[in-house]
């Protein structure tokens, strides 16, 4: 297979395409505002925004290829995981240092995004040169292991900061001095002030493009894509989560990423796929928290003690518990913890397997039941 070239940034569609693209996106920022804002009013939000990374770092693992499931994640958690877990888990604490350096002001620079790789790849195998550094030999995308047979070639490894330098100035608005922003007569071009959710779509396609790491190039750039949305001010909390929509339509979103590439890219296609996935996703999240706000506020009206009412709100965060690690979290004595979780089960709101004698799980099925 031929090369395919890539085009650096900014890049344009036609003024019909773009005016489509902006019909579109009119309600999908309204709702996205909305969301970030009702989370902000949550009294749940801690909780809710923990099981949404998890479901974020199961989704985008399934991509990759991996079974595991966010009940597997949720009821085995760390204790000793599978190698598959292990992926989900280095992607979970990959995702919270990437939100956590956007949020203390840190840009989105060529070397925060090594720094997450690194993390990200050396949680689960291992540290070695390849981790936070770019490759220096040239990799491909494609379904087997012959680069002859590859769906598409990225950019060489002597080209890659070049490449990286540019996307830089993309994802941090910065000036694109030296760069000439040609364009034809009907051309509208999507430069580094354009719409947040266009800027996002197009930062991700293009760090796709590019494939700078020799592995783990899809899981970081979709990490990279929630780590974006704060950093350009879409939201205030970390609930812009596409992976879910990516992974119903994999063959699409692999198709459509891989249209961007070569003379003739196609950015509208992708464009409009990744806004309307982000209108998707956006609608369940608001439905999914409004479930879970009324699961909480119901579950509270036959707490009539107060130790309960906690025990009952932390399993929000906790949905496949046992007593030590509500008394560790609540600071409340084991006993409290163990009578408060036995009253819950007694009540209806949560589920025990009374043939467990020892460490006895307590499990809030009907908020795994909102996510499943």
């Amino acid at each position: 297979m031929s090369k395919k070239p890539l085009v650096k940034l900014p890049i344009s569609v036609s003024r019909d395409e773009a005016l489509d693209l902006f019909q579109i996106l009119a309600n999908i920022n309204r709702n996205v505002g909305r969301l970030s804002s009702e989370f902000e009013h949550s009294r749940i939000k801690n909780s809710m925004l923990d099981l949404l990374l998890m479901e974020e770092s199961v989704y985008s693992n399934i991509i990759e290829g991996t079974q595991v499931t966010l009940t597997d994640m949720m009821e085995e958690g760390r204790v000793n995981p599978s190698w598959e877990r292990r992926q989900v888990l280095s992607y979970y604490d990959t995702l919270l240092e990437g939100i956590s350096y956007i949020q203390s002001g840190y840009p989105i620079s060529t070397h925060l995004i090594k720094t997450l790789h690194r993390t990200l790849m050396g949680n689960t195998q291992g540290l070695d040169d390849s981790e936070g550094e770019y490759r220096k030999i040239q990799n491909f995308i494609g379904f087997t292991s012959r680069i002859e047979e590859a769906v598409y070639i990225p950019v060489e490894a002597n080209e890659i900061d070049e490449y990286m330098d540019n996307l830089h100035i993309h994802i941090n608005s910065l000036p694109q001095n030296g760069i000439k922003k040609i364009q034809k007569f009907d051309d509208f071009i999507f430069d580094e002030t354009c719409d947040p959710i266009i800027k996002i779509a197009i930062m991700h396609a293009q760090f796709e493009s590019i494939h700078p790491f020799l592995d783990g190039n899809g899981r970081m750039g979709r990490i990279l894509i929630a780590v974006m949305a704060i950093n350009v001010g879409l939201v205030d909390v970390p609930v812009f989560f596409v992976s879910e929509e990516f992974k119903k339509e994999k063959q699409r979103y692999y198709s459509l990423l891989n249209g961007v590439r070569g003379d003739n890219p196609d950015w509208y296609a992708w464009i409009k796929f990744f806004i309307q996935a982000s209108g998707r996703v956006t609608d369940k999240l608001l439905h999914k928290l409004k479930a879970v706000e009324d699961l909480a506020e119901k579950g509270l009206i036959p707490c009539t003690i107060e130790a309960n009412r906690e025990i009952w709100l932390y399993t929000f965060s906790d949905p496949y518990t046992i007593a030590e690690r509500v008394a560790e979290n609540l600071r409340i004595p084991t006993v409290t913890a163990r009578k408060g979780l036995k009253s819950l089960s007694e009540t209806g709101l949560l589920y025990a397997d009374k043939t467990e004698i020892a460490n006895r799980k307590y499990r809030n099925y009907d908020l795994i039941r909102i996510f499943n």
